[in-house]
């Protein structure tokens, strides 16, 4: 198993889901990955985690502002929440949740960078993040569709030190985001075709073990088929919308690196 007890700081750590329909969510995902739930109580706002071989893979709750789309969210490990988001508030960024303490499992806040994608940090306390990722059923990947690349690369730079290696793949270009030594996720070009009032965003993707099986159970319970299944140098995947229209992507990749 691909466990983990920490994150180091600028690596992404934790995904979760705002649903507006929580329990269709947790029978949704529990039927696509074979995730367990884990209810935190009465404390905890709705909130819970999913659990795959007993450990936590991500986490699942209600809406938390009016007008919010049902959406999964990026988690980035950092050591100070609010010295972070005083350098995101410097490059652009606007802050939907300040930092605040979440019970006593950590810290936390939300903003969207200049280019208008969503994405929150992470100062762990008791909750240092997914205990299993990178293998299927868990997160194994988050990337940034944006329509302004240029601008992404000078502003994670800036809040995480994050830089960016950009090469061709499959005939368009396709970025890499780099903590010192390690790639923490990627970025693109928002696709063509994508209607202009769909903003920047990252997108969360997960690991299965065949990606036509995944997409047909998905689309029987309840999914929607954003992009079919397509192969791509680094496996096959395919994106889809939940039941409540949270969208994510999943992949089968060629080989176990």
């Amino acid at each position: 198993m691909a466990l983990f007890t920490s994150y180091p700081p600028g690596t992404p750590s934790w995904v979760d889901l705002a649903s507006s329909d929580p329990d269709t969510a947790k029978a949704f995902y529990s039927t696509l990955f074979g995730w367990t739930v884990d209810e935190q109580g009465p404390e905890a706002g709705g909130y819970a985690m999913f659990l795959k071989k007993d450990k936590t893979v991500s986490g699942v709750g209600p809406l938390a502002m009016e007008g919010q789309p049902s959406a999964w969210t990026t988690y980035v490990t950092v050591d100070e929440a609010d010295v972070t988001v005083d350098k995101a508030k410097g490059a652009g960024a606007t802050v939907y949740v300040e930092p605040m303490d979440v019970l006593d499992v950590g810290r936390m806040a939300v903003f969207a960078d200049p280019t208008g994608a969503a994405i929150a940090l992470w100062q762990p306390r008791a909750h240092q993040g997914a205990q299993l990722a990178n293998e299927p059923g868990t997160f194994c990947w988050n990337e940034l569709q944006t329509r302004d690349t240029e601008a992404a690369k000078a502003f994670y730079h800036t809040v995480f030190g994050w830089d960016a290696s950009t090469s061709e793949m499959d005939g368009m270009s396709y970025t890499e985001w780099k903590n010192g030594e390690n790639v923490v996720g990627g970025m693109m070009d928002m696709p063509a075709g994508v209607p202009a009032a769909v903003p920047a965003h990252w997108l969360v993707y997960f690991a299965v073990e065949d990606c036509d099986a995944t997409l047909a159970t998905a689309t029987a319970n309840g999914a929607t088929v954003m992009v079919p299944a397509t192969d791509i140098p680094p496996g096959r995947f395919a994106v889809l919308a939940d039941p409540a229209g949270a969208v994510f992507a999943v992949i089968k990749m060629h080989d176990a690196g």
